[in-house]
């Protein structure tokens, strides 16, 4: 990206509300989607260039942009499975557990540990949490339906 640190944010008609991302050393560190942006946001930025296109129908799964994850090695796992799940194909919570390196899709607690990432996922889109059909997603109820609605989910 070779971009600036920095607080990027674009008003989407579509989601009716800002994607907003936070980027610091060349790594995306969060994506929200706030109905205000934050004051300091800038609005030029090829990633929001991109997630644009994607809302309008441009196939992208984003593979290519570095996230920068600040989570524990349990739940990094977890959401390194989510991101590897293709655009427009979704899995299950219990396939998302089965995946996961050490994780069994027996055990509750290890569901648990799988929707808990997902519900705190710092990046939904570009680590797509709505590609989990039956879990939580860190983005609010509205903006995950009009992504799946995207993808034809």
């Amino acid at each position: 990206m070779d971009e600036v640190a920095g607080i990027y944010a674009r008003e989407s008609t579509f989601l009716d509300r800002y994607v907003q991302v936070g980027i610091a050393q060349d790594r995306v560190i969060s994506v929200s989607f706030p109905t205000v942006a934050d004051e300091e946001a800038v609005s030029d930025h090829e990633l929001l260039d991109r997630i644009e296109a994607y809302l309008e129908g441009d196939a992208d799964d984003f593979a290519d942009v570095q996230v920068a994850l600040t989570v524990p090695t349990d739940r990094r796992e977890v959401l390194d499975v989510v991101r590897d799940i293709p655009y427009g194909e979704e899995m299950t919570v219990e396939q998302v557990t089965r995946a996961t390196p050490g994780l069994d899709p027996e055990e509750e607690s290890d569901q648990t540990l799988v929707r808990e990432a997902l519900d705190e996922n710092p990046a939904p889109l570009l680590i797509p949490d709505h590609r989990v059909r039956d879990g939580p997603s860190a983005a609010p109820p509205a903006v995950e339906q009009k992504l799946r609605a995207v993808e034809g989910l």
